[in-house]
């Protein structure tokens, strides 16, 4: 079951406080929610206990010690470990052993995404594919808002941004379907259309659409990403990836 209110009155078990875990432990503690962090890793373990968490050292491969976590039925459990194979198998184990809780997965992998989803958890909440019918979904939830705040806030390096294509961008004209944004590491989220009144456009997965100079897309990703990825549609050409990648974000390129 989906839980309306986290305020004091569930429990999260958050396994894993490596790249995702501090900042999504933070944003449920500021919504009261009762955060227990657990690690295998005894230093990420006193990195959580210094930010305040309440913490447990478990070997997340040995099920005889996840059946002792004393798991209750309104409780749930946040898989975020770095290694996908770790996270799947995590995933796995608990589904097994606490069949009727609901599990929520972090993926940065386009593979892993499909793999938790057959290991058992409820939500995948998936870097890469993320398209706007599902980021409209996910936003209606309020663990899984909160789930995303917690790696989109101001303490992480993930980010929304709004980014105007210029004059004499290679994307002008194009429809979206031809524009491979995984490639740039970013999540295509919606745009702006000038041309339909500045109104903002959810664009879900089968919809067309073509773009015009002036129109502003709105995309998720790392800050590296997102500065590569504007500094890359201001060429006339779509520079190679591998050249584009390291290209100075000053530079000027083919306008």
């Amino acid at each position: 079951m989906m839980i309306d209110d986290l305020r004091g009155a569930s429990r999260v078990l958050l396994f894993g406080y490596g790249k995702f875990g501090p900042s999504i432990a933070r944003t449920l503690r500021r919504y009261d929610t009762d955060v227990l962090v657990i690690e295998e890793d005894p230093e990420r373990l006193d990195r959580a206990a210094a930010d305040g968490m309440r913490t447990l050292l478990l070997d997340m491969t040995d099920d005889r010690r996840l059946e002792e976590l004393e798991v209750r039925s309104e409780d749930h459990l946040i898989c975020v470990m770095d290694d996908d194979h770790l996270n799947v198998f995590l995933v796995l184990s608990l589904r097994g052993i606490y069949p009727h809780n609901p599990i929520f997965a972090i993926s940065d992998s386009i593979y892993a995404t499909s793999k938790l989803k057959m290991a058992g958890a409820n939500k995948v909440i998936d870097l890469y594919d993320i398209s706007a019918n599902r980021i409209h979904n996910i936003l209606n939830k309020p663990i899984a808002t909160r789930f995303l705040e917690g790696f989109t806030d101001e303490s992480h390096e993930y980010s929304f941004r709004e980014i105007t294509i210029p004059e004499g961008s290679f994307l002008h004209g194009k429809m979206l379907g031809e524009i491979d944004f995984r490639k740039y590491g970013v999540i295509f989220i919606g745009m702006i259309d000038v041309e339909l009144g500045n109104s903002f456009i959810f664009v879900t997965t089968g919809l067309d659409h073509k773009l015009d100079s002036g129109d502003i897309i709105v995309c998720i990703g790392h800050d590296e990403d997102l500065d590569r990825f504007s500094v890359a549609i201001g060429h006339a050409v779509e520079p190679e990836f591998e050249m584009m990648k390291g290209e100075s974000l000053g530079s000027g390129g083919d306008r």
